[in-house]
């Protein structure tokens, strides 16, 4: 990691001390305390007020059980987390992974993200981040069903439209998002629709939900281009990963010229150089929940890479959105030397700190997961505001505010970039302007 400032390198040193062994919440921390520098010496106000202590200090963190019973009779115990980590600009808002890797430290480093990713959209809404190791491959619906309503009997105490909103991530899609609301509603009685988001159509969800964080990240890479004079037309691009967020990136950059040429999963990637065949991918990641493989043994002229990494795939635009820490400095070396322009993070954090370092050194258009991977917790927004409001939006109605917002967040960080002498950083644009709409509301309101 970079050397940071003397003030800023004390605060990290305390993190580091408070939080023993979470190294993604170490790092996470760190890229935003790095760009921090010139902040604090123009606002010696927040270090007055211990802002950047009490930001890196979750307002309240909740650990608790999870037993359910598995098909076969066993009782099974998973551990569940809500780490409500900021609320001076609304309830809490983030989602919820379910996956056999989720400790605090990652929930912790998704929490933090989530406080400056959500000031950037310019909504009310503040950060906080959930989840549970329980792994649902390969579980039946009734297990997962029995599991997240054992989940949502202990959760729903601590959440409400006012209080903490979660949505879903990793592992936590329509089905799961269905089975938490309704043990929430049978516990409360109350039907609360904005207590959750990502629910489906018929029942208090959202248009373009499903489609936003691949949409979003989409266009703001377009933004990026357009605000270079260029184009999404004929470039060609690589996604890692083939989940929701791949997929619906894929979907747009395909509405906008870009051609497709490789997406992977966790066994391997293809590459098609004739293009993604965007029904096959849904069909057999979406319906049939099979592996990459299928794709490219059904495919005329795809091939399939097992292991590998789909960052050698040569491109001009790189859309990492798979998971956290997938790409390395050896990736992002290759990468550049085979010409990529702009790298625009679908995931969380999906970059390594050497990477980002690589790509900021050569002039790469690097846009942080803070900023690029917004659309989904906005649309989540935009949810809530319908819910509140008794009211359902169009699919091009909600699109248009999901490209509006994911514009300002660019301009935003373009112009916060140049304020603070860094023109052209997307990185410190991100970090600075969610940075210092946090800060100001937690001065507004006191010492809390």
């Amino acid at each position: 990691m970079s050397v940071l400032d003397e003030k800023l390198q004390n605060e990290f040193d305390k993190v580091l001390r408070r939080n023993p062994g979470e190294g993604e919440f170490h790092q996470a921390v760190h890229e935003v305390l790095d760009s921090l520098g010139p902040v604090v010496a123009k606002h010696p106000e927040y270090a007055e007020a211990a802002i950047i202590s009490r930001l890196c200090e979750p307002e309240r963190q909740i650990i608790f059980r999870v037993p359910w019973v598995d098909d076969s009779g066993q009782v099974q115990i998973n551990r569940g987390f809500r780490v409500e980590f900021n609320s001076a600009l609304g309830p809490y808002k983030g989602g919820l992974r379910f996956h056999p890797t989720v400790y605090l430290g990652i929930v912790k480093f998704l929490g933090f993200e989530q406080i400056f990713k959500n000031a950037l959209t310019g909504l009310p809404i503040g950060g906080g981040k959930g989840g549970s190791d329980f792994d649902p491959k390969g579980r039946s619906n009734a297990e997962v069903m029995r599991f997240c309503q054992s989940f949502m009997t202990e959760l729903y105490r601590h959440i409400g439209e006012h209080t903490d909103v979660p949505a879903g991530d990793i592992g936590v899609g329509g089905r799961e998002i269905g089975y938490l609301f309704g043990q929430y509603k049978r516990i409360t009685n109350r039907y609360e629709s904005g207590v959750l988001t990502g629910k489906g159509l018929t029942w208090g969800g959202s248009q373009v939900r499903t489609e936003a964080t691949g949409y979003g990240a989409v266009f703001f890479v377009d933004e990026i281009l357009r605000s270079r004079g260029d184009s999404l037309d004929g470039k060609r691009v690589v996604v890692s990963g083939s989940g929701n967020v791949a997929v619906y990136a894929i979907e747009k950059l395909q509405q906008l010229g870009a051609i497709v040429v490789a997406c992977s999963d966790s066994g391997g990637y293809v590459v098609d150089d004739a293009g993604i065949d965007l029904a096959l991918l849904k069909d057999v990641k979406e319906t049939r929940r099979e592996r990459i493989s299928t794709y490219a043994a059904e495919r005329d002229g795809a091939t399939y890479v097992e292991r590998g990494s789909v960052w050698d795939v040569p491109c001009a635009i790189a859309i990492p959105a798979a998971t956290q820490n997938e790409l390395h400095g050896a990736d992002a070396k290759t990468l550049i030397a085979n010409g990529c322009q702009v790298v625009a993070e679908g995931a969380n954090m999906p970059c390594t700190p050497e990477a980002v370092r690589a790509f900021t050194e050569v002039g790469v258009a690097f846009a942080p997961g803070k900023a690029a991977n917004a659309g989904g917790v906005a649309t989540s927004a935009l949810e809530m505001q319908q819910n509140a409001s008794r009211d359902s939006w169009s699919f091009a109605h909600t699109e248009e505010r999901l490209a509006e917002i994911m514009r300002n967040i660019h301009d935003r960080c373009l112009t916060t970039a140049d304020e603070y002498g860094k023109p052209g950083n997307y990185l410190a644009g991100a970090n600075i302007a969610g940075f210092t709409q946090v800060a100001d509301g937690m001065l507004a309101l006191g010492v809390i």
